[in-house]
């Protein structure tokens, strides 16, 4: 630990012990937005493979990929990654190779996960792989695994699953139990890798990252660059400040979020946007993002329950909602989100009029700034830019775009002031940056070059803050944003000639 301090102290970083908390990483000088605050390689990763689709397991990429030819599980895209993988791979290879093709099919991304976490302990024991303050197994041993915490059913499937693991290393000194906890640590301290547009890749554990806490207003962002964990500001950060970051997708009611915390992490949020639970302004934001629009289609108002029980009142204009008709149209919607569910994702043109369908139900049921009514917008978007219909895609994408924003980023009319408050997200929020860079892909396919140097103007300003400007993902944005300034340059001389 005394290491650790000592490395994290010459990054302005020191690790705390509070009693509520536990451990908690925090600053020891002032952080501005966009500054990286911590980066870290995993202690282990493994590629979200599957038998359809399969990445390299050095850098995650799905281009010029072989498979290794002795366990017939792993995938290279190059003897550079395949090189840097060997000392780990080497233990694994032979592990895997002893398999059964039957018991392979069961070999879960999880399954590697911890078969690699015990050789990498193993190849570091014996000072095969080198150890450093931020790469040693001391720092897994010192995560949390909330393992009184969890119900029977789930032990025993992390039993079941440490028998495999058990099984495919075959060392006589193996711990099952241990093996069976650590599954509970990976539960709740392993990331998820995802690329630039935040599509995931594969699955890794950073135990110093796993340090940083989870707040439902966070002041910190954690991407990645290839398997490379960054944490950046997004706000400033001032010397003794606690680094947080969110764990989950902040979208939703208080209720919606402590439900997933609770369920996925194990604990309680206590964030200040948590410790509003049951005010008035919480409950109008759940109302918001979660509950009933008026029934007078002018009105942006938000219902809530009235006293009898009968219907709900719409805050800003006082009309009743009859009870029976939202579970009237409530009903209607459930068979078309089953159908949706169910409906092949290559059927593009049936998929896009069920959930044209659910929209239409959905904007008579909820609110315009709706999570429902949005994720239903963004289903219909991902199809529309498969079939390549970029009209309307971009009608789509512009949106969902004001539900993104918080009430710095927007500036939609006075009356919609109530929904400012409670955007969805903060200003620099990696995926606003996103949905502003598709809106300006698709505005410059579209030949509206102005429009399109204005939104991807709006992704920068966002993406260089929670992404830096050094990624190829990013690169790709800045050109295309210096592309689209000059189009639009010669397009205005050319009208003025």
């Amino acid at each position: 630990m005394e290491d650790l301090q000592a490395d994290l102290s010459a990054n302005g970083l020191t690790v705390s012990t509070t009693p509520e908390k536990g451990r908690c990483l925090l600053s020891i000088k002032d952080f501005s937005p966009g500054e990286v605050i911590i980066s870290q390689e995993p202690y282990v990763s493994v590629p979200n493979n599957s038998a359809v689709h399969s990445r390299c397991e050095g850098c995650f990429r799905s281009s010029n990929l072989k498979k290794c030819s002795a366990c017939h599980v792993v995938w290279y895209c190059g003897s550079t990654c395949q090189k840097s993988d060997w000392k780990l791979h080497r233990l694994e290879c032979n592990a895997l190779s002893r398999l059964e093709k039957e018991r392979q099919k069961s070999l879960t991304p999880s399954i590697r996960l911890m078969v690699k976490l015990y050789m990498r302990r193993k190849l570091q024991s014996e000072k095969i792989m080198p150890t450093t303050a931020r790469d040693n197994y001391n720092l897994v041993e010192a995560l949390v695994s909330h393992i009184t915490d969890i119900d029977e059913k789930q032990l025993v499937l992390y039993a079941q699953m440490a028998n495999l693991v058990n099984l495919i290393l075959q060392w006589p000194d193996i711990n099952v139990k241990e093996i069976a906890e650590n599954f509970s640590k990976l539960a709740c301290n392993a990331h998820t890798i995802c690329d630039g547009e935040l599509r995931p890749l594969g699955t890794g554990l950073y135990p110093v990252i796993s340090i940083i806490n989870h707040s439902c207003l966070p002041n910190s962002v954690l991407v990645f660059e290839e398997r490379l964990a960054v944490v950046r500001a997004v706000q400033h950060i001032p010397k003794g400040t606690e680094v947080l970051i969110s764990y989950i997708e902040t979208a939703g009611s208080t209720i919606t979020r402590q439900k997933a915390l609770k369920e996925q992490y194990l604990f309680t949020c206590t964030c200040p946007r948590c410790r509003r639970m049951g005010q008035y302004d919480d409950i109008q934001e759940s109302a918001i993002l979660e509950g009933y629009r008026c029934k007078d289609d002018r009105c942006d108002g938000f219902l809530l329950r009235d006293s009898d029980d009968i219907g709900f009142i719409c805050q800003q204009c006082g009309l009743v909602r009859n009870k029976e008709e939202i579970k009237r149209l409530a009903s209607e919607l459930k068979p078309l989100s089953d159908k949706a569910t169910m409906s092949s994702s290559s059927h593009y043109v049936e998929a896009t009029s069920i959930y044209k369908m659910i929209e239409k139900l959905q904007t008579k049921l909820f609110h315009p700034f709706s999570i429902n009514l949005m994720r239903t917008r963004e289903a219909i978007l991902k199809i529309l830019m498969e079939m390549k219909d970029w009209r309307a895609a971009l009608t789509y994408c512009k949106l969902t775009i004001p539900v993104y924003q918080s009430m710095s980023s927007c500036n939609l009319n006075p009356q919609s002031e109530i929904i400012l408050k409670y955007g969805v997200y903060p200003g620099f929020h990696p995926l606003l940056g996103l949905q502003y860079y598709t809106c300006g892909k698709l505005e410059w396919l579209l030949g509206e070059t102005e429009d399109a140097v204005k939104s991807l103007t709006k992704a920068a300003d966002i993406l260089q803050i929670t992404h830096g400007t050094n990624t190829p993902f990013m690169k790709e944005l800045l050109f295309k944003l210096e592309e689209a300034r000059a189009e639009a340059s010669h397009k205005r001389s050319s009208k003025d000639k």
